[in-house]
């Protein structure tokens, strides 16, 4: 029995040898009408900067942590607008002037001021109807059930029919409510600010979250929600006249008393028009109504993150100087920003804020950036209107009013949006009265109506494509169909074949982790550049360029979005592997500068035996003449060997490397990520200590260098891939084209 056992592990191994041994073909299409793209490195690879410690920017701007991030490679930059996500104006000038005099109201930043611009700060709106969303999970509350009948929400006045130019019935405002569980519902009471709905319905959801499954479900309005000539104040409503179960309710507004606030603090106030159009409500109370009338209130009234949870459709910019809460983080100033040479003097593609923020204000943004002569590539409108549960009609609209707005001060300019939150699928959201519920699809008929679709230059959007947490590593296998399906699913929602696909902001989830040190974001980055690219993708922008301090991530291990792990001063320690994959894609595999790619299909014959392709290629003609493909083999334990085959169907050759051929490899021999170690506790030993403490860092051994050889190539080489690895191999062809 023993030899038998010894017989068949031999053959196993002998098997296994000789698989490794045994090459497999990468093919390369070069038929001249197949290419699948072509791009300018130093307008297409870039990289993203958002808002981060005041720290950060004091050391990542200067020498040499700039000259780390730079000498991965990639070449324009994204200015990314954090403080939308966050329910802020965004005062991008600190200097500028307020809509009322006495210093609050609505903020425009100084387009003449000479102080050099090094921080900028959001600034916390007060009219807050949400408690939380996709930027805000853990951060503010909402004012329509905070318990203060001193605050209110209010909602955005330039979604009014004064500044859209069309009824405010094509507009409608709402708030959801979440009551957390079911819950026996017959009465509403709303106290109504000014100014207040004349026309609204109150209704409840039939499905299961009307936020995150729009379409599975519907809105039925109460028995006696219907509400034509609302007179505001304390206004309670018997809504049924027995209890219905629910969980979601929603109060959808489509006309206003369009009644100035009595609360306006000044003369110059109370004429702004922008305080007399809308909605505005401070406080909701929902529950039961007994048979003497009295109301029994089932929500939650607290200014946290534990009251009953609302949602709502736009939010007014109105803020004052109070609302700014810290200044220990910051959007990086564009003074600096443009002078420290984080942009390689290339132009830059620049934010205005529009959901939380004016036209006005986005205006004299550009303003101050032509005055003083900074390179615009682009100006993306907004961030992540997905993200903020905006409808897309409204969205449109302010998009439409800043357009306008902006192309008075420099109407040469490409704008673009709306910098989609990292979504794998269409963007669904409830149905217009067409039953239509692509976000997108709605985003673009409306701009056709307008008869304004020469205002979207480009289409942007963020690429997160993983759930944080749940990240194995067969999720590699997947990176080329997420990125490829969600390009043809915007075009199939009606985006012009004319119009760019940008991807703006980019990496494996939209949570840190110890998986995003480790090879697998290597591996990950390089596949998903190139399959983008390989779609038809215009540019793409890998999040996030600076270094940055370790994030408390998913299952509570450390991560970051940097490419490298720095010190409590930000001082660099080690690159990561990405940092490695950006020099590979950026150094290796372009030709970096200012030519024209080429690029080709390409791929292997080589599968795992349950449809997954274990080792990508993507290929690409240089300008200098050589051909260059880097590869990918997502195959975790077994090295290959390749032979590559340059095919022409139009003139049904094939050709091969031939001559010195340059090879760069990165896998687990140039690198290996060693976690943290950690302990757990089962009680905090300090005050709001976290229960998982780490005691010994995570580190790579080895970290880097790539590894780079130069063989001379023929018809039969075999190339060798290790196991989990990117190889960029580059050089000419033996027959001339």
């Amino acid at each position: 029995m023993k030899a038998i056992t010894l017989v068949v592990a031999l053959l196993i191994e002998h098997f296994l040898v000789s698989l490794v041994a045994t090459a497999q073909t990468i093919q390369v299409d070069i038929t001249p009408s197949h290419s699948t793209n072509h791009f300018v490195p130093n307008q297409t690879l870039g990289a993203g900067i958002d808002r981060i410690p005041v720290a950060a920017i004091d050391k990542d701007f200067v020498e040499p942590n700039l000259g780390r991030a730079l000498a991965s490679g990639w070449q324009p930059v994204t200015y990314r607008q954090n403080t939308e996500l966050l329910v802020e104006a965004w005062h991008w000038n600190p200097r500028g002037t307020w809509s009322d005099p006495s210093g609050k109201g609505y903020f425009t930043g100084s387009t003449d001021s000479t102080d050099f611009i090094r921080y900028s700060y959001g600034y916390p709106l007060p009219r807050r109807g949400f408690t939380r969303n996709d930027g805000t999970d853990n951060a503010g509350f909402s004012r329509l059930t905070d318990g203060d009948l001193n605050t209110y929400w209010k909602s955005n006045p330039y979604l009014t029919q004064r500044f859209t130019g069309e009824s405010d019935a094509l507009h409608p405002q709402w708030v959801v409510v979440d009551l957390a569980q079911i819950q026996q519902v017959d009465s509403i009471r709303v106290a109504w600010a000014a100014p207040y709905a004349i026309h609204y319905l109150v209704q409840y959801w039939t499905g299961d979250d009307p936020i995150k499954l729009p379409t599975r479900g519907t809105w039925q309005t109460f028995p006696h929600g219907a509400v034509a000539s609302g007179k505001g104040g304390s206004e309670t409503l018997r809504l049924s006249d027995h209890p219905l179960p629910v969980r979601h309710l929603r109060i959808w507004m489509t006309e206003s008393s369009n009644t100035c606030d009595p609360r306006a603090s000044s003369s110059n106030l109370k004429s702004d028009p922008r305080n007399c159009v809308g909605y505005a409500i401070d406080e909701l109370y929902i529950g039961t109504m007994t048979a003497d009338g009295d109301f029994h209130d089932i929500v939650r009234h607290t200014p946290d993150q534990e009251q009953t949870t609302t949602y709502c459709s736009s939010v007014d910019p109105w803020h004052e100087p109070a609302n700014l809460l810290s200044t220990k983080q910051a959007q990086v100033g564009f003074d600096l920003f443009f002078t420290s040479g984080v942009t390689r003097g290339l132009p830059a593609m620049i934010p205005v804020a529009v959901l939380y923020d004016t036209p006005e204000n986005a205006a004299a943004e550009i303003a101050y950036l032509k005055k003083h002569n900074y390179p615009i590539s682009y100006v993306e409108m907004g961030e992540e209107a997905d993200g903020q549960f905006t409808l897309p009609e409204d969205y449109a609209a302010l998009y439409l009013q800043s357009a306008t707005a902006i192309h008075k001060v420099d109407p040469t300019l490409k704008l673009g949006g709306p910098s989609f939150t990292g979504e794998n699928k269409d963007i669904e959201v409830w149905p217009d009265a067409n039953g239509k519920v692509s976000w997108t699809g709605r985003f673009i008929d409306y701009l056709k109506q307008h008869g304004r679709m020469n205002d979207l230059a480009f289409f942007s959007f963020e690429h997160y494509p993983y759930d944080p947490c749940r990240i194995p590593w067969g999720s590699l296998y997947d990176e080329p169909d997420l990125v490829s399906h969600i390009l043809q699913t915007w075009r199939e929602d009606g985006v012009p074949a004319d119009v760019p696909m940008f991807i703006t902001e980019s990496n494996l989830s939209s949570a840190a982790s110890e998986t995003s040190l480790d090879l697998f974001a290597g591996l990950w980055l390089a596949d998903y550049i190139g399959s983008f690219l390989n779609a038809g993708g215009n540019g793409v922008y890998f999040f996030h360029y600076l270094p940055l301090q370790m994030e408390h991530g998913c299952n509570d291990s450390p991560g970051t979005f940097g490419m490298f792990t720095v010190d409590s001063a930000y001082n660099i320690q080690q690159p990561l592997s990405q940092f490695f994959a950006s020099q590979l894609i950026n150094l290796e595999w372009v030709q970096p500068g200012a030519s024209e790619h080429q690029m080709f299909p390409a791929k292997s014959d080589i599968d795992d035996g349950a449809g997954h392709t274990l080792v990508t290629a993507y290929a690409l003609e240089r300008p200098d003449g050589q051909w260059s493909l880097m590869i990918v083999n997502r195959d975790q334990q077994n090295a290959r060997k390749v032979q590559i085959v340059f095919q022409d169907q139009a003139s049904g050759g094939a050709d091969f490397f031939s001559g010195p051929v340059d090879t760069s490899v990165f896998g687990r021999d140039q690198y290996q990520w060693h976690p943290a170690v950690t302990e757990f506790m089962a009680h905090a030993e300090r005050s709001a200590a976290r229960s998982v403490e780490v005691n010994i860092p995570g580190k790579a051994e080895p970290d880097g260098p790539i590894e780079h050889k130069t063989e001379t190539a023929e018809k039969h080489t075999e190339y060798d891939l290790p196991a989990a690895s990117i190889t960029v191999i580059r050089g000419k062809l033996g027959a001339s084209r």
